[in-house]
């Protein structure tokens, strides 16, 4: 069995997104992770650790969470159980199913379907893969930021990271990635979609809050509370986090406007993150301020995704902009 179940992911340069923001713009293309997201990292570091004599995993997920934790039973060997929200594509469902895991829908969303996957670890025995808040997860997700380091190579370093934030698993990742590689300098950009923000709500209220319903059609990002992790580290003197909320049409623009330019295709969770660069939020934080001009090279983490297709970008391009 190999060493990790993720790859080695490109840095690709993006001409198009350095020219809009008057630096250089790195890609970090998390999309082709062999389960469409830099969800593997985490999940696959957990399951090695922790799922080895395992009855099977469950995971409780939207979408990529769960496609990554399928794609590791499967190579494990182990059955594995997913368990959604109502409110994901059926695409999603096949692309589950096709990877071997048994699918249960359960509930509006994610919050329903993980109590459902922490009574199923109880009575079927099977081992929890979280989603995002867990120290295994983020120990896994640190590696991106080992890999961009070695692929500037020596002496060079971001000007900042741009990341999308769902329940916090990637941003604890990143946080802990840089801290290790001494580049604790480098800014986060955290990018999330109105009515799936529940990171900026709790660095806004400064502590951790429930949203009362995901509203944003990035599902994806649809975690209702934060994990405390994340919290604490926009709390931290050491780090400088800075969260930015853009709205499901700009992150749906961005989506499409990196189809067109880079000729890839990722769900509207990290059109958030693309969003900082087509949208102005990189812009606009250098006019207050908040990042140096000029700036040094920026690093998007082109986080993927794996609940969209051609049918969806017509359906969710049809919801939002009609």
């Amino acid at each position: 069995m190999s060493e990790h179940f993720h790859i080695n992911t490109p840095l690709l340069e993006s001409v198009c997104m350095s020219k809009r923001v008057g630096t250089t713009v790195y890609l970090k293309m998390e999309s082709s992770q062999p389960s469409g997201s830099f969800k593997i990292r985490g999940i696959g570091h957990l399951c090695q650790q922790l799922a080895g004599q395992s009855k099977g995993v469950v995971c409780s997920s939207g979408g990529n969470a769960g496609m990554a934790a399928a794609y590791v039973a499967r190579k494990m060997g182990l059955s594995a159980t997913i368990v959604v929200p109502s409110s994901s594509p059926q695409l999603v469902v096949d692309r589950l199913r096709d990877q071997g895991a048994t699918v249960n829908i359960v509930g509006k969303v994610w919050d329903d379907a993980n109590t459902e996957a922490l009574r199923l670890k109880e009575t079927a025995g099977l081992t929890y893969v979280p989603p995002f808040d867990h120290p295994l997860l983020w120990q896994g997700h640190a590696s991106v930021i080992t890999e961009i380091a070695a692929s500037m190579g020596p002496g060079l370093k971001p000007g900042a990271v741009v990341i999308s934030v769902g329940g916090g698993g990637l941003l604890c990742g990143v946080a802990q990635g840089l801290t290790e590689a001494g580049w604790l300098d480098v800014p986060i950009v955290a990018m999330e979609t109105v009515g799936a923000d529940c990171f900026n709500a709790a660095v806004r209220a400064g502590k951790v809050v429930t949203l009362d319903d995901i509203t944003s059609e990035a599902k994806c990002l649809g975690a209702k509370t934060v994990c405390t992790k994340a919290f604490e580290y926009s709390q931290s003197d050491e780090l400088t986090i800075l969260s930015e909320v853009v709205t499901d049409q700009q992150a749906l623009q961005a989506v499409e406007t990196f189809l067109d330019e880079e000729r890839v295709l990722v769900e509207m969770a990290c059109g958030a993150a693309l969003a900082a660069v087509y949208s102005g939020v990189i812009c606009s934080l250098q006019e207050k301020g908040q990042l140096p001009t000029p700036l040094g090279p920026l690093v998007v983490i082109v986080c993927g995704g794996s609940s969209v297709n051609k049918q969806q970008l017509i359906h969710l391009r049809n919801k939002l902009f009609t």
